[in-house]
C-alpha cells in the first residue's frame, strides 16, 4: 500500500489559500444564485419572448434537472482529468452559458442554455468544498466550511432581491449577464493559483450513471411540473414516479451486486457520519428552500410587498448565517459538535414557530427578526454538519463525497418546495371554503361595516379578495408549522453523529 499527498495540496500551509478560496467561492456564490435569481425575471422573460406559462416553467425545469444529473458525475471527473480542469471548464461553460441566457431571442433558445447552464453549473458548488477541505488543516475545516456554507446559503437569499433589482433598473438579460464578470475573475483566479490534484483513475460505469441520471431527472421532473399537472390525477406524473422508482430501484441493486467498481462508491455509506449528514443536509434542503421558495411570494401576494423591499427584509437571514459562521467557527474544538447541530435546529424551529404567527396586518418587524433567527439557526447546522460529515471520511473519497453531499441536499429541497407548494395550494382552497361559509348578510362583522356588499359585483369581488387573503395566509401558517414540527422531530437523531475527530490519513490518500 502506497501514499500520496492528496488532492495536490499541501493542508498544512497550502500557498495562496486565501485566493484560491476567492476563487472558488465567487464561482460557488455565482451558480448558487443562479438558483432563485431568474425566478424573480420569469414573467419579464415570458412577455419578451412570447409564451406560455406552461412554457415558462421548463426555463426553470431544465437548469434544476441538468444540475441535479450532473453533480454525482462531477465527482468521478474529478478523478480523471483532476479537479482544476473540472473547476475551469465549469466556470467557462456556466460564463459561456449565461451570455447565451442573456442574448437568447427564442424560448428554445433560452431553455438550451439554461439546459447547458445547468450541466456546467453543477460541480461548482460540491468541488468548491472538496477544495476547501483539502487546502486547509482538519482544524480549520470549521472555517472554511462557514466561509462554504455562506455562499451556498446567501446565493439563494439575496437572488430573488438582486433579480428584482436588475430586471426593474435595467432588463432581465442582466439577470444572466451579471454572471459574465464574476465568471471571468474566477476562471482567472483559478488558472493561476489552484494546484491541480491527484488523479485517480477508474472505469465508468455507464449503467450505474445512466439508472441514476434516468432516476434523478425523472424525479425532478415530476416534482417540477407535479403541482401544474395536479399531481396523480395526471398520467404524466404516473409515468415519472414509476420511471424514477424502477431507476433508483435498478441503481441500488447495480450498486450492491456489481464486482466492477460502481459509479457511487458503497464505502461512502459506511461511513456513519457520511450517512448521518446526508439525512441532516436533506432535512436541512428541506427547510431552508422551502422556506426560500414560500416568503417571497407571500410579502408580494398577500401582503403587497414591492420585489426590492420584499429582497430587503429577507436579507437579515443572510446577516444571521454570517453570525453563525462567525461564532460557530470558534465553538468547534471546544463544544461538542452535536450540541452546536441540536442548538441550530432549536433556534431553526424558534423560527419557524414565529413564522406561524404572521397575519396580514404585521408590520416586517417580524418578517425580520424570525428570518434573522433562521439564518442563524441553519448557520449553526449547517456550518459544524459540513465540516462533521467529512471528518471521519477517507479523502480519497472526498470528491465522490461532496457530489454525493450537494446532490441530497439539492434534492431535499426540490421535495421540500414541491410538497409546501402544494399543501400551500389546497390548504388555501380548503380554508377558502370554510371562512367562505362563515360570511351572511347577518354575520357580525358584514353588519358592523356594509352590509349592502353583497348586493354588488365590486363588493363580492372586495369580499372574496379578503376571504382569499386570509386562507392564503391561514395555508402559510400551517406550512410554517409543519416545518417547525419536522425540524424537532430530527433533533433527537442527532446522536447518531460521531464526535467528528478527524481521521489519522487525514492529509493523505490510501492508495491501494
Amino acid at each position: 500500500m502506497n501514499t500520496v499527498a492528496t488532492a495536490g495540496a499541501k493542508p498544512a500551509g497550502a500557498p495562496h489559500r486565501a485566493l484560491i478560496t476567492l476563487a472558488v467561492m465567487l464561482a460557488s456564490i455565482m451558480q448558487a444564485l443562479d438558483n432563485t435569481i431568474a425566478n424573480v425575471a420569469l414573467p419579464r422573460i415570458q412577455g419578451s419572448l412570447s409564451a406560455t406559462q406552461d412554457q415558462m416553467a421548463w426555463v426553470l425545469t431544465s437548469y434544476i434537472i441538468a444540475t441535479a444529473i450532473m453533480t454525482p458525475l462531477s465527482g468521478w471527473l474529478a478523478g480523471q482529468i483532476g479537479r482544476k480542469r473540472v473547476f475551469l471548464f465549469s466556470v467557462v461553460g456556466f460564463t459561456v452559458a449565461s451570455a447565451l441566457c442573456g442574448l437568447a431571442q427564442s424560448l428554445p433558445e433560452i431553455i438550451l442554455a439554461r439546459l447547458l447552464q445547468g450541466l456546467c453549473g453543477a460541480a461548482l458548488i460540491p468541488m468548491s468544498q472538496a477544495v476547501l477541505l483539502d487546502i486547509n488543516t482538519p482544524e480549520q475545516h470549521p472555517k472554511a466550511m462557514a466561509i462554504w456554507v455562506m455562499g451556498v446559503t446567501v446565493g439563494p437569499i439575496l437572488g430573488p432581491a438582486l433579480g428584482g433589482w436588475l430586471t426593474e433598473n435595467y432588463d432581465w438579460r442582466w439577470v444572466f449577464y451579471i454572471n459574465v464578470p464574476f465568471g471571468i475573475l474566477s476562471f482567472l483566479g483559478i488558472l493561476a493559483f489552484m494546484p491541480e490534484t491527484q488523479l485517480r483513475r477508474s472505469r465508468f460505469d455507464f449503467f450505474g450513471f445512466s439508472a441514476l441520471s434516468l432516476a434523478i431527472g425523472a424525479l425532478q421532473l415530476m416534482l417540477d411540473r407535479g403541482q401544474l399537472r395536479d399531481w396523480f390525477s395526471s398520467t404524466e406524473i404516473w409515468i415519472e414516479a414509476i420511471v424514477s422508482g424502477v431507476a433508483f430501484y435498478l441503481f441500488a441493486v447495480h450498486t450492491v451486486t456489481t464486482a466492477k467498481p460502481p459509479f457511487v462508491s458503497p464505502a461512502l455509506f459506511k461511513d456513519r457520519n457520511f450517512l448521518a449528514g446526508s439525512v441532516f443536509i436533506f432535512i436541512i434542503g428541506v427547510v431552508l428552500f422551502a422556506t426560500l421558495a414560500l416568503l417571497p411570494p407571500l410579502l408580494q401576494g398577500p401582503m403587497n410587498y414591492p420585489v426590492v423591499l420584499t429582497g430587503l427584509v429577507t436579507a437579515p437571514r443572510g446577516i444571521g448565517t454570517l453570525v453563525a459562521m462567525v461564532v460557530v467557527s470558534r465553538l468547534m474544538g471546544k463544544v461538542d459538535t452535536r450540541f452546536i447541530i441540536a442548538a441550530g435546529f432549536g433556534i431553526t424551529a424558534f423560527s419557524l414557530w414565529q413564522m406561524t404567527g404572521f397575519y396580514l396586518q404585521m408590520d416586517s418587524s417580524l418578517v425580520v427578526w424570525s428570518g434573522f433567527a433562521q439564518g442563524l439557526g441553519t448557520g449553526f447546522v449547517f456550518v459544524p454538519l459540513a465540516a462533521v460529515t467529512f471528518a471521519t471520511l477517507s479523502p480519497r473519497l472526498r470528491n465522490e463525497g461532496t457530489a454525493v453531499f450537494s446532490l441530497i441536499r439539492n434534492l431535499g429541497s426540490s421535495i421540500g418546495i414541491s410538497v409546501v407548494e402544494t399543501l400551500l395550494t389546497r390548504n388555501a382552497q380548503v380554508m377558502h371554503s370554510r371562512l367562505a361559509e362563515q360570511i351572511t348578510p347577518y354575520g357580525d362583522m358584514l353588519q358592523a361595516h356594509s352590509p349592502a356588499a353583497l348586493s354588488t359585483a365590486h363588493g363580492l369581488a372586495m369580499l372574496n379578495e379578503g376571504v382569499s387573503g386570509q386562507a392564503a395566509m391561514i395555508a402559510y401558517n400551517n406550512d410554517f408549522k409543519l416545518m417547525m414540527v419536522l425540524t424537532l422531530c430530527v433533533i433527537p437523531f442527532i446522536a447518531l453523529l460521531r464526535s467528528g475527530r478527524p481521521r489519522k490519513d487525514a492529509g493523505r490518500v490510501m492508495i491501494e
